[in-house]
Formats: structure tokens, sequence, C-alpha cells
């Protein structure tokens, strides 16, 4: 099933961002499986976090995925939002809604 998950990133953490990135990309690549996109938010022009959408069975492994990307145990991520998601509008349409 879809999750939602939001990343914020702690203040004056740029730094550990650039060093990481490489290993963080390749993390996602590997993972292309489950993690179906990913990307950067901004607050006025800053990094402010991430946004991923992830097919898994449960918030758990959505909470392992989380847990085993390289930019986890630096201290970059200060919060993580974990949201199942019920998407009923894609690609130009909307989508026959499925029971929650």
């Amino acid at each position: 099933m879809p999750y939602l998950i939001l990343l914020e990133d702690a203040p004056d953490h740029d730094h550990v961002r650039a060093q990481h990135m490489a290993d963080h990309l390749a993390f996602l690549t590997a993972h292309a499986h489950a993690i179906q996109c990913a990307g950067p938010l901004f607050e006025h022009e800053s990094g402010a976090g991430g946004a991923w959408i992830a097919t898994v069975n449960s918030e758990t492994e959505a909470r392992a995925l989380v847990e085993a990307d390289p930019f986890w145990p630096t201290g970059l991520r200060q919060s993580v939002r974990i949201l199942r998601w019920h998407y009923v509008f894609a690609d130009g349409a909307a989508i026959q809604p499925r029971a929650v």
C-alpha cells in the first residue's frame, strides 16, 4: 500500500546533506522497487527536508526504509511523518476509489 513519507531536516545541516548525497541517491536507486518517487522540499529557497512516495506492506516497513537511508544516522533528519496514502487521481484521470 502507498505511503507518503515526510522528512523534516534539522536546521544548519546543509553540509551533511552535501556530504552524503551520493550515498543517499544510491540508496534510493537500490530501493526503487519500494520508493516510487522522492525529492527535496524547500521553504523560502532553503532546503527543508524531503518527501517520498513508497509502496510497502506496512508503516513498519516504511520506517525501516527511512532508517536504512544513509541520511538517517547523520542527524540530518529532524522528524519523520509516515502517512498511509490513498490516491484518487493520477496521470490526468480519476481512479476508482478503493476501500481503505
